[in-house]
């Protein structure tokens, strides 16, 4: 079933492909994998057509299903579809602790923030709003690591949990890059900030001031530009 969920995928988007668009795409997300050249609305249709009747009898298929697309991905959209099928309705009962090793497999292997980002605030975020203990744990443990992209993960997955925010959670992720010169971690904290503001702007006021001295000056901005 995986195979032929790929090469259907595959076929689909080589049928509405812009080959003039793909070295574009490609330039624009540095990426060494090229492109179809399908543009977003364009891969959610495909994405609709080839998943919107997959049925999977179990969370092992689901996972095979993933990671075969991804593993065996030519093109960047087909990385894309692997995403999606993370977020697929049909599969939320399939999102359990045990997911989070797919997700890792991932992120670190994508290592840039067109997949990160989507898998963190929504594939990593649903397994936290649902586990919230293990998950978190190994957030903060996330937020330890090496692997800058794991960090940015553990600072980015409540982006849309407003008044839901665990703060404790969401400062102990920060605090191990407040002082890194990395633009995407730098980038994530305000970016973090920025979205709890739209709930909490005092606190974010406060936690700003706090930290004042260690948050660089676009964490600031971030954190700050709609308060």
């Amino acid at each position: 079933m995986s195979q032929a969920l790929l090469l259907k995928l595959r076929s689909e988007l080589k049928q509405v492909a812009d080959p003039e668009r793909a070295p574009d795409m490609q330039r624009y997300m540095k990426s060494a994998m090229p492109y179809h050249g399908v543009p977003a609305g364009g891969q959610r249709q495909v994405f609709k057509r080839v998943f919107g009747d997959v049925q999977f009898e179990s969370g092992a298929a689901w996972q095979k299903a993933v990671l075969h697309i991804f593993r065996n991905a030519r093109f960047r959209e087909e990385w894309y579809a692997a995403v999606a099928l993370c977020d697929w309705k049909k599969v939320v009962d399939f999102q359990t602790p045990d997911v989070l090793p797919m997700y890792e497999e991932m992120i670190v292997t994508a290592a840039w923030w067109d997949v990160v980002d989507a898998l963190s605030s929504h594939s990593v975020g649903l397994l936290l709003r649902r586990y919230r203990k293990p998950i978190g744990k190994e957030m903060r443990a996330w937020s330890r690591s090496e692997n800058m992209w794991k960090r940015r993960t553990s600072i980015i997955c409540q982006l849309g949990f407003k008044q839901e925010t665990d703060l404790a959670l969401l400062y102990a992720c920060i605090e191990p890059s407040l002082g890194s010169k990395e633009f995407f971690l730098r980038k994530a904290i305000g970016w973090a900030l920025r979205q709890y503001a739209w709930t909490n702007p005092d606190e974010v006021r406060r936690y700003v001031r706090a930290k004042a001295s260690r948050l660089s000056p676009l964490s600031k901005r971030e954190a700050l530009k709609n308060i």
